[in-house]
C-alpha cells in the first residue's frame, strides 16, 4: 500500500522535543531556567522596551541637539527648462494646466519657474509663475511671449 497524507513523517531528526525549563539541574535549564543571573530580561513579565529605550541611558533622539526647520507653508517651485517645451509642445500657448498635462510637473503644484537651459526655434507664448533672465531671452528670441502669472508675483502686485 502506497504513502498516505496521514501516514507521512518528516525526516530522522527533523522534530525535536521542546526545552522544559526550570525542572531541575539535570535538564541543563534548572535553576535559572536560561535566563541567566538577574537583570531585567530574568524578571517576568514583558521585557521588550519601548523603541528607542536605551536602559535608562539617555536616549539618543534625546541626546542629539535638533536641527532645522521645515516650513509647512512653503510652495515648492518645479523648474522647466525652455529645452523640454521644445520638445513637448507645439507652436501656441502653453500654461500651468498644460505642463501638468504634459507630466513635466505635479498636478497639485501652483508655482513653475521657467529655465534657460536648452534651444527654442517655436513661438511659444508661455505663462508661468517665473522665468530666468536667460530663458526669457530664448523665448522672446523665437517671437514668443513670457508671462508672469500666478504665485507670489501676482499678490505682491494685487
Amino acid at each position: 500500500m502506497g504513502t498516505t497524507l496521514h501516514t507521512l513523517k518528516g525526516p530522522k531528526g527533523a522534530t525535536r522535543n521542546r526545552k522544559r525549563i526550570g525542572r531541575g539541574p539535570g535538564s541543563g535549564t534548572g535553576e535559572q531556567s536560561g535566563k541567566g543571573v538577574k537583570g531585567q530580561k530574568a524578571r517576568t513579565g514583558h521585557h521588550g522596551a519601548r523603541f528607542g529605550f536605551e536602559g535608562g541611558q539617555m536616549p539618543m533622539q534625546r541626546r542629539f541637539p535638533k536641527k532645522g526647520f521645515k516650513n509647512p507653508f512653503r510652495e515648492e517651485v518645479f523648474a522647466v527648462n525652455v529645452g523640454a517645451l521644445e520638445d513637448r509642445f507645439p507652436a501656441g500657448s502653453v500654461d500651468l494646466a498644460a505642463l501638468q498635462a504634459a507630466g513635466m510637473v505635479p498636478r497639485s503644484s501652483k508655482t513653475v519657474k521657467i529655465l534657460g537651459e536648452g534651444e527654442l526655434t517655436k513661438k511659444l507664448n508661455v505663462k508661468a509663475t517665473a522665468f530666468s533672465a536667460a530663458a526669457k531671452e530664448k523665448i522672446e528670441k523665437a517671437g514668443g511671449k513670457a508671462e508672469v502669472v500666478g504665485g507670489k508675483a501676482e499678490a505682491a502686485a494685487g
